[in-house]
């Protein structure tokens, strides 16, 4: 399909709350064909429809070319384990730099696919972090939110540096 600009760090858009889907229709087919398309050409393993600049709650995950593409329609956490874990995230939005965050090692959700059926799904390890991080996107939640205000300027500043070359 398309391959669509990227919205890029500090973008007001990367914290404002995406709304549910409401029309199962090609449009929302069109997204996320667009999402994949673009997720590759970043290249990155998750994308939402706000690194797009379309405030809609779409995820879009590709964690290997064996598992295939996996798309997310108004996923909402229901569970997280008590165990947690520190994962190296980053970001399509502000490329070049990562971070360790610590994120719960497996979670529950539930969302809806391209047809508007209703899913659950368990997931854990790299499904899980990947699920976390993108749905903390959808909230207006941006990656380095969740790291100290310390690590998140010294992040900001390594980005910052990236930008300027």
């Amino acid at each position: 399909m398309t391959v669509r600009p990227i919205v890029k760090f500090p973008d007001s858009r990367l914290r404002a709350r995406a709304t549910d889907v409401e029309a199962f229709d090609d449009d929302l087919r069109i997204l996320a064909a667009d999402l994949t398309d673009t997720m590759r050409a970043a290249p990155g393993i998750g994308i939402t429809a706000p690194h797009v600049g379309v405030l809609q709650r779409v995820v879009v995950l590709e964690l290997s070319a064996a598992d295939g593409v996996r798309i997310y329609v108004n996923p909402v956490i229901l569970w997280s384990s008590p165990e947690t874990r520190p994962y190296m995230e980053g970001s399509v939005s502000m490329p070049g730099v990562s971070e360790e965050i610590e994120r719960p090692v497996r979670v529950k959700v539930r969302w809806q696919d391209l047809d508007g059926a209703s899913r659950t799904e368990e997931a854990d390890g790299l499904l899980a972090v990947c699920l976390q991080h993108e749905i903390d996107q959808l909230d207006g939640r941006f990656w380095i939110d969740r790291l100290s205000r310390l690590k998140r300027e010294r992040v900001v500043k390594r980005y910052e540096k990236l930008q300027k070359r």
